[in-house]
């Protein structure tokens, strides 16, 4: 009974460890059909979310902002959402590569060096993809917002992998030596 739930466990591993990249594709599928969307559309979206917090704020907060104040200060935050939304899908890009590798082994400088050049490799790309939609152009400063977002996915993965390895997963790591 033993030999069998060794054999089902290590199955299980080989068939999920794989699977644990389908969340980075995913990832760079959302990213490259955000960066697909036309000037227009992409404005109009991030113009939305803009509106969307100052209202929330408002609300919340009981600031009484007409709804031309709102419009107001919608337009002076827009900028900064639009860079916050670099910063955000990079970081999940980066958490959804990372982690893997970290799955897989890699650790230190080797899983920084690896998931850190994938990631702003695939950014780089994302902005030259850019070049070729109406009303977008690709931006090396963009690729330097997303390069934040990528350096703290990859941090706070190797930190919560370090923690987990020393915390939580202890217990298995240390039942895995002895199979």
């Amino acid at each position: 009974m033993q030999y069998i739930k060794m054999f089902f466990k290590k199955f299980l591993r080989f068939l999920l460890k794989p699977l644990s990249f389908v969340p980075a594709l995913l990832v760079m599928y959302m990213i490259v059909s955000f960066s697909a969307q036309d000037g227009v559309t992409s404005s109009q979206i991030s113009g939305q979310v803009s509106d969307g917090i100052v209202a929330v704020l408002n609300e919340k907060l009981n600031l009484g902002f007409s709804e031309e104040q709102i419009a107001e200060y919608s337009g002076k935050i827009e900028h900064y959402v639009r860079k916050l939304a670099h910063v955000t899908e990079y970081f999940i890009l980066a958490v959804s590569v990372a982690f893997p590798l970290y799955v897989y082994g890699l650790r230190g400088i080797a899983l920084v060096l690896v998931a850190g050049i994938f990631c702003v490799s695939f950014a780089g790309l994302d902005e030259y993809h850019q070049s070729f939609v109406a009303g977008r152009s690709p931006s090396k400063r963009d690729v330097l917002i997303d390069s934040i977002g990528v350096i703290l996915g990859i941090t706070v993965t190797r930190i919560v992998g370090f923690v987990g390895r020393k915390t939580i997963f202890r217990p298995l790591a240390n039942t895995n030596k002895e199979e």
